[in-house]
């Protein structure tokens, strides 16, 4: 009697030993994806705001055509916890599930329109000239960006962005250029340039004349 319980004792202390080992590879291996996944999201939202930039100088040059953005499943990514990854799924229930994900998404891409999407929000060109069109004094490119950053803080609106569109309004005469020393200042079409005082040098040729 004694041996068989010597021997229960001893096959107990294996699978303590046992489980707890697996225990910590477990939690090793959580904390590891865990990383890994905070260095992905931070990729993510790097690469997302490089498009944004991206879409704003496209449209700063005139290009109406729009580059295919990220696809839905993307944006609409929610990242797992490190224990929701190390859960068992069986096979059939996980092919269900991709089946039917793929059917919605399938189902949801004809509702979503483009034309509307660019409707209800406007580009960084009409932004800025419609800025230009409430201003009754001409604005540098810092002070516009500044203005529609506050008015719009969700695009990320960037100054070089805003001086790149804003010299494409130029070339395309949507927009004025003039020059105060070394700084540049923009107003929109037909707006009367500011009145600058004639200098001392001008006074004394009208004064000679």
């Amino acid at each position: 009697m004694s041996e068989s319980t010597t021997a229960a004792t001893g096959l107990t202390s294996q699978y303590i030993a046992q489980v707890a080992g697996d225990l910590e590879n477990n939690l090793k291996e959580q904390e590891r994806i865990g990383v890994e996944i905070a260095a992905l999201q931070q990729q993510l939202t790097a690469l997302q705001q490089d498009h944004n930039v991206l879409v704003n100088i496209q449209q700063a040059l005139g290009v109406t055509h729009e580059p295919h953005g990220p696809s839905d499943a993307v944006e609409n990514a929610t990242v797992p916890s490190p224990q929701q990854k190390t859960e068992a799924t069986p096979p059939g229930k996980r092919r269900a599930r991709k089946t039917t994900a793929v059917q919605e998404t399938t189902a949801k891409k004809p509702a979503t329109s483009k034309a509307g999407t660019t409707a209800a929000r406007p580009t960084l060109v009409e932004l800025i000239r419609r800025h230009l069109t409430e201003q009754n004094e001409p604005r540098s490119a810092a002070e516009i960006s500044t203005a529609l950053g506050k008015a719009h803080p969700e695009r990320g609106i960037k100054t070089k962005v805003v001086r790149v569109t804003l010299e494409g309004l130029v070339a395309k005469s949507q927009a004025q250029r003039t020059k105060q020393g070394a700084s540049v200042f923009y107003t929109a079409p037909n707006t009367p340039a500011p009145v600058t005082a004639p200098t001392a040098e001008g006074q004394a040729e009208g004064t000679n004349r």
